[in-house]
């Protein structure tokens, strides 16, 4: 894969990335979060109701010998196992018993890696999520509905190595316009939970192979 040209959006101007900081709750757990896409980066530096400017800053990453676990890579489910360690979809009961199972059966050990790579999960993603743990959703149309979603692609630091070849790109941090970028999240994720909503009602949806038939 070699050098990666990554960005990070933020309300912070000064970022430093660093081994062991980040929220368990963040979709991967600990680690620095970055896209090869700087128009997504610059949404999420300004996805706050807060009318505050955000940044955006570029990074080089070099990759080489560094282990990689491609989510795109993997059935859907591993990759909705991997968030449901980390993030609730919903709070019953039902949910929590159900989702241990559903970890145990397809979830990965991302111990051993370096950087996860894989969808960022949005606002937009817990309409599927909670559809999904409801059983009001096949798993033959999941994948498309993720893509529906607009969801972009996320790179996370997670190993002391991956911190130590990801380097900034000095003097190329730039001031996201809260105004324009705050606009284009909105509308974004606007327009992808009413296509998502057409396609759970639409009779692609057979819903025959739902969550609680996984296990």
């Amino acid at each position: 894969m070699g050098k990666l040209i990554l960005y990070h959006g933020t309300p912070d101007k000064i970022v430093v990335p660093t081994f062991g900081l980040g929220s368990d709750k963040h979709d991967y757990g600990k680690g620095f979060y970055l896209t090869e896409n700087s128009d997504l980066a610059k949404e999420w530096a300004v996805c706050r109701p807060n009318d505050k400017n955000g940044w955006l800053h570029k990074y080089e990453l070099d990759t080489d010998n560094l282990k990689i676990l491609d989510f795109q890579e993997k059935n859907v489910l591993c990759w909705l196992a991997e968030l449901m360690k980390h993030r609730d979809a919903s709070d019953t009961k039902r949910y929590k018993m159900l989702a241990k199972q559903f970890i145990e059966k397809y979830g990965i050990d991302t111990s051993e890696y370096d950087i996860i790579k894989g969808w960022r999960a949005n606002a937009s993603y817990f309409y599927i999520a909670k559809e999904f743990v409801r059983d009001n959703i096949d798993i033959d149309i999941l994948e498309e509905l993720l893509l529906l979603g607009g969801l972009g692609i996320q790179y996370c630091i997670k190993s002391q190595l991956a911190y130590s070849k990801l380097h900034e790109v000095e003097n190329e941090c730039l001031m996201v316009e809260y105004d324009e970028f705050n606009a284009k999240y909105n509308l974004r994720d606007v327009d992808a939970r009413q296509k998502m909503r057409d396609l759970v009602n639409s009779e692609a949806n057979k819903v025959i192979k739902v969550f609680s038939t996984l296990f």
